[in-house]
């Protein structure tokens, strides 16, 4: 993944709002770097940005290798197909879906054979095979997020994007999710671009970019 000064306008009743500026990034493969700064300091926005669900105003955005200002909605998404996974802090859990049908859809998506014996594996690598059959709103915080864990790296992403996953979560589930988190991605080698306002879970990273008003003010690698 490779950001070349890129920025992000956005219009507003009180005018155009200026949200990323002259921001370049790069994420090589199986990378870990996290995203902090303060509210409104652009961090979700760059994910946004990143993950091609949102076309920047200036500069340039490649993902494996594609410049995706070539490509229209339909191409973004055939490319971050079964490549791209997303983990947001609200979960996003389909609530008419059990667990394991919600870890099963991307699979079933990407027309890989034997979807729910996948789902009900990488549910047991969570922790949850007891509860395969529940649906979101008979689980916790904590399980639904390990759930929205285990749907985004069930089909083996190449690149994985994280917005606060641990954000809405009480201390000891927090530390859970975390450990899962760095351990999966491990695991698959998926690279992580993370957000977060845990100093402690940023300190996890290889890499931790700050933002502020919109643009990068330092970067360096996470402690050893």
């Amino acid at each position: 993944m490779v950001l070349d000064d890129v920025g992000l306008t956005l219009p507003s009743a009180a005018g155009p709002v200026e949200i990323l500026r002259n921001l370049s990034l790069t994420l090589g493969g199986g990378e870990r770097v996290a995203l902090v700064g303060p509210s409104g300091s652009g961090k979700s926005s760059l994910i946004a940005v990143a993950a091609g669900l949102e076309r920047p105003s200036a500069g340039r955005v490649e993902l494996f290798g594609q410049d995706l200002s070539k490509l229209d909605e339909d191409g973004r998404a055939k490319l971050r197909r079964g490549r791209v996974s997303l983990v947001f802090q609200s979960f996003h859990l389909l609530p008419n879906m059990t667990a394991e049908e919600n870890v099963a859809a991307p699979l079933e998506i990407a027309r890989r054979p034997g979807a729910m014996e996948e789902a009900r594996a990488w549910l047991a690598r969570v922790g949850l095979s007891a509860r395969a059959r529940h649906y979101p709103h008979q689980l916790s915080g904590g399980e639904q997020q390990r759930v929205a864990l285990a749907r985004a790296l069930a089909p083996k992403p190449a690149l994985l994007f994280a917005d606060e996953p641990t954000g809405n979560l009480d201390s000891a589930n927090a530390r859970l999710v975390a450990d899962m988190l760095f351990e999966l991605v491990e695991q698959t080698g998926a690279a992580l671009l993370m957000v977060t306002h845990d100093t402690a879970l940023a300190a996890r990273a290889q890499r931790v970019v700050t933002l502020r008003d919109g643009h990068q003010v330092s970067q360096g690698p996470g402690p050893a």
